[in-house]
């Protein structure tokens, strides 16, 4: 199975040198090829591809004022464009954006695959550079590994990390339990599992907002391109990693707990992108096209951003598959808060403020997140242990007088 190992390292002023210089060299040419792509199709309704990027590379390295493409190494400027190729792959295949420009203020990565790096004696050495990478070791590489691909990212906030890629063949699965779960997410707890527990929401923004905000009004005072501006930058991207290594190293402990726990766990498969913006009608400068503008959710946004059940999905999923164990994801219309658990009726409106209920079928007290849980479980069992679907099939009658999109009804079919 193929796994990245990330570790932190503090390059020498030659290294970083170097890598700046290389990771800038990646920048210009990957912003260079898209401009050109964007170019000939709009200008010239053609297709370019990744060989013919390659080609105009070589042909940039032979310009005067480009001639400093040939001081870094070959391989990651290649490794840009075929990065750019897969970009416009899942473009095309509408699992993506269009791509974007890339910025020098968001730092940047530089990917070297084994003709560009030497691993020796478990230092790594890239190219163009006589010392190996002074990396801190948090963790050992599993014996017998050695790396395929080494990629060096620089943050905003001005950290220096490496990812080595290597091919793991140890087999990490976990003794097999009889324990399932289920999972409700939530924003004053992030987690309410099916046995009843709640787990807080650390809200990790929350706790540096104050000076979060204070940071970045200082920045929008300081002049443009000055040293000053860069400081202050500098100084709003830390809080921002801060936050996110308080969020982050929160929901891996809480995923590799649930992990070791549970055989099984069931959850929603939210369109969490979704639930963050909400659809508006037509604005002025789209009243042409009458396409339909998706605007943050003014009460909602912030809290669920900061939750990051997105993030706490994609851990599962990969850490399930690690240590085999089964996650299974159910209908995201499955109305599991407003179902009663006992006797399965199902309310026709539950406002998100009510927080405890009463079933006006059997008179059950549910509490809301506890009960969704449940449900999320029985569901995913259900799917899980005789494949049943988490919503009834839609059925409609033969004669029945139906809509179009226009309001007209139709007559019944015969």
């Amino acid at each position: 199975m193929e796994k990245a190992y990330r570790y932190r390292f503090y390059p020498s002023s030659e290294q970083e040198q170097i890598l700046r210089r290389t990771i800038g060299c990646v920048r210009l040419v990957f912003n260079k090829a898209l401009a050109e792509r964007t170019e000939a199709w709009y200008e010239r309704q053609e297709r370019v591809d990744y060989a013919q990027t390659s080609t105009m590379l070589t042909s940039w390295k032979k310009l005067e004022d480009l001639q400093f493409l040939n001081e870094v190494s070959c391989v990651p400027l290649q490794q840009g464009l075929r990065h750019l190729q897969t970009a416009f792959t899942n473009f095309f295949a509408l699992r993506a954006k269009y791509p974007n420009f890339k910025k020098k203020r968001s730092g940047g990565s530089a990917e070297f695959t084994k003709s560009a790096f030497r691993w020796k004696d478990g230092q790594v050495y890239l190219a163009k550079c006589s010392e190996p990478l002074p990396i801190k070791w948090s963790r050992q590489l599993p014996k017998g590994c050695e790396p395929s691909t080494v990629t060096v990212r620089l943050e905003p906030s001005g950290r220096w990390f490496v990812s080595l890629r290597i091919d793991d063949p140890t087999n990490e699965t976990m003794p097999t339990i009889d324990s399932a779960v289920g999972l409700d997410v939530g924003i004053s707890s992030l987690v309410t599992l099916s046995t009843g527990e709640k787990i807080a929401n650390p809200k990790a923004f929350d706790k540096h907002y104050q000076k979060l905000r204070k940071a970045q009004k200082s920045l929008s005072c300081k002049q443009k391109a000055s040293r000053n501006r860069d400081k202050a930058r500098l100084k709003v991207a830390r809080l921002q990693a801060k936050i996110s290594d308080a969020r982050i190293d929160h929901l891996h402990k809480l995923t590799t707990r649930l992990i070791r726990e549970n055989q099984t766990i069931v959850v929603e498969d939210l369109a969490v992108k979704n639930m963050v913006s909400q659809r508006v009608g037509r604005v002025s400068r789209l009243e042409a096209t009458g396409e339909p503008v998706r605007v943050k959710n003014p009460k909602l946004a912030r809290a669920i951003s900061d939750a990051a059940w997105g993030e706490l999905v994609r851990q599962l999923e990969y850490k399930a598959l690690w240590y085999g164990r089964k996650l299974v994801k159910i209908d995201r219309w499955f109305p599991s808060s407003k179902r009663c658990g006992h006797c399965g009726h199902v309310e026709y409106q539950l406002p998100l403020n009510i927080r405890e209920w009463n079933c006006s079928n059997c008179g059950t007290h549910h509490d809301r997140d506890i009960n969704a849980s449940r449900n999320i479980l029985a569901a995913g069992l259900a799917v899980t242990v005789c494949g049943a679907n988490i919503r009834p099939d839609g059925h409609k009658s033969k004669g029945q007088l139906q809509k179009t999109r226009k309001g007209r009804k139709q007559k019944p079919k015969s």
